[in-house]
């Protein structure tokens, strides 16, 4: 049979590169996408090589449909199988919507909220074959509560919530369930460069008063993509500390 395999897109951000280690750790094979940052995805795939599992890195732009179906072969054509899509690739584009151009709200929802329909699309007529899967999408806090300066950002995470309650009623007579993670504010080089003065107030909005860490994630990821979960489908499940509630 080998090794269930997980593809991760958006590999080696501080979020995506812990999702790939803790999966490589749980014994997956897993398919490693970057979009520029090739050194830090071949990096990563070394790092999981000596943990005994194999690798693909594969560099394509999630917008792309033709990119994504392409390389989404490439795995099957490597390992015979998906077994997990993460849809982590998210890019901001900030601004007050009085001045933001249509570039970087396209942009946003391009990547964000498109790529993630495009990965998905092309994995389940595998999923469909096989009659099982998991899709976790990679959503925000920001997608419930919206976000100031952040009209681009807010929409293509509440956008991959109504994606992710679609995709979950359509193919769970598949045994293919689809779930989305809303991370709160976690510590990653996105938000190290948060003034203290904007960590203070944000911190304030936390009951369990800290940041959240990049592992609190991926275990909800893993959680997700584990047989204990099997009767969990079309679900939102906030790591945000109780920010949120």
């Amino acid at each position: 049979m080998g090794n269930p395999v997980c593809i991760v897109t958006g590999a080696t951000g501080g979020i995506g590169q812990q999702i790939v280690l803790d999966f490589a750790k749980q014994g997956y094979d897993v398919v490693i996408n970057y979009s520029k940052n090739e050194t830090s995805a071949k990096v990563l795939a070394t790092q999981c090589q000596a943990m005994g599992v194999q690798t693909l890195v594969l560099g394509f732009d999630v917008s792309n449909s033709v990119e994504v179906e392409t390389n989404i072969k490439k795995v099957v054509d490597t390992f015979g199988r998906i077994d997990v899509l993460i849809n982590n690739s998210g890019i901001t584009r900030d601004g007050l919507v009085l001045r933001m151009s249509d570039a970087d709200f396209d942009d946003v929802l391009r990547i964000n909220l498109k790529g993630a329909f495009n990965c998905s699309k092309a994995v389940l007529r595998y999923m469909f074959k096989a009659r099982q899967g998991r899709i976790i999408n990679m959503s925000s806090v920001i997608g419930l509560i919206g976000n100031l300066g952040q009209a681009n950002y807010a929409a293509s995470k509440a956008g991959l919530i109504g994606l992710t309650k679609s995709l979950a009623k359509e193919v769970a007579s598949r045994n293919i369930t689809v779930n989305a993670i809303a991370p709160g504010f976690i510590e990653t080089p996105m938000t190290e460069v948060l003034s203290d003065e904007i960590r203070v107030q944000i911190l304030k909005q936390i009951p369990v008063g800290r940041f959240g860490k990049v592992e609190d994630v991926a275990h909800c990821a893993l959680f997700l993509a584990s047989e204990q979960a099997n009767y969990i489908n079309g679900q939102v499940i906030q790591v945000d500390g109780g920010m949120v509630m």
